[in-house]
């Protein structure tokens, strides 16, 4: 039937972003749609000075992000086409700074088929997310906590499916300090409506985030951990089976470190208060997952570049997934605050 072949294609995507391939629904929201982001390794929590950030901690909404506009897009695998949009704006300086944005993902036009292998015609996938943040800086210090609400809308051929969620954010940021430090939990929710009868989990996420900026050398390290809520997220490689001459195949043994170190993205970002920027990133568990046997793929490695012209910022990242297939992130952001160009 038709739903099959969505169904097979959303697992694959799934394991792509998310690699809990079949297990939560709404799993775009996982994957990174702003080129700093992507460069950076895909899931850093720490980027005050970036409009689109708050899509993935609120707790970053401050007044340095008033009118501040972003548009992206992303050319993900196998043609699938994402964007997003970001704005914020600060209402007055005792209540602080609103942040809007908008995800959206195609997954493109797909051939149905009954039961027999019998054409029944074309059919589209796709996937929405509207959400509206505030962050709140306690009095004082240099703590700031956020919170981001969410509406989610999914459609697969003529079934769909709504949802709610929300992220919740606490950082602590100072002028003053090379480092910061972040926790956040991210995309907590509920289907509202499901596509047919059963409803289904949002792939939720806990991790926790730091940057440290060096003092006399231009460079800006960020890391994340991630996936706190379940620390057993390795799953063994079949490629990786081992067979003796009898006939016996043994899986793959993973090991605590090598559970461990998946949890772990790390960037960094050289020049990042110039005109121009270099950024470079490493996802250890999109390596790890997405790597073939006696074959170098590069996969879980990222880069990318920004460039300032003004009020006008165009960045680019380029994400290696599989040697076959790579993503390319671009990202304009637009400063309503400033006159000309």
């Amino acid at each position: 039937m038709k739903i099959r072949f969505s169904i097979l294609f959303f697992m694959i995507c799934q394991l792509m972003s998310a690699q809990v391939g079949g297990e939560r629904i709404y799993t775009f929201l996982n994957i990174p749609t702003s080129a700093p982001q992507a460069a950076l390794g895909g899931e850093t929590l720490i980027l005050n000075d970036d409009v689109n950030q708050p899509l993935w901690n609120p707790s970053t909404i401050s007044k340095f992000m008033d009118n501040q506009v972003s548009v992206n897009y992303v050319n993900y695998l196998t043609d699938v086409n994402m964007g997003s949009a970001t704005f914020a704006h600060t209402i007055n300086r005792r209540f602080g700074t609103l942040h809007t944005g908008i995800q959206y993902i195609n997954y493109g036009e797909f051939i149905g088929a009954d039961e027999d292998g019998v054409e029944t015609g074309d059919f589209g996938a796709r996937d929405l997310a509207f959400s509206i943040g505030y962050a709140y800086n306690f009095p004082r210090s240099d703590f700031y906590a956020g919170v981001n609400l969410k509406f989610l809308s999914s459609k697969i051929e003529n079934y769909t499916s709504q949802g709610g969620a929300m992220d919740l954010g606490i950082l602590y940021y100072s002028d003053l300090r090379p480092y910061s430090f972040t926790a956040v939990i991210r995309n907590l929710g509920y289907q509202f409506s499901p596509y047919d009868e059963k409803r289904e989990e949002i792939a939720y996420d806990i991790a926790v985030g730091a940057t440290y900026e060096l003092s006399d050398v231009p460079l800006k390290w960020h890391l994340t951990i991630n996936s706190l809520q379940q620390w057993n997220i390795a799953v063994p490689n079949p490629s990786n089976d081992e067979t003796d001459l009898d006939g016996n195949t043994t899986s793959e043994d993973i090991n605590f470190f090598e559970n461990a170190i998946r949890h772990f993205v790390i960037g960094a970002e050289f020049f990042p208060r110039r005109k121009f920027s270099a950024r470079l990133g490493y996802n250890f568990r999109r390596a790890a997952e997405l790597k073939l046997t006696e074959t170098r793929t590069f996969a879980g490695v990222s880069l990318g570049f920004g460039l300032k012209m003004g009020r006008l910022k165009l960045d680019y990242a380029f994400t290696k997934y599989h040697p076959v297939d790579n993503s390319s992130t671009f990202t304009l952001y637009f400063d309503l605050t400033r006159k000309g160009f």
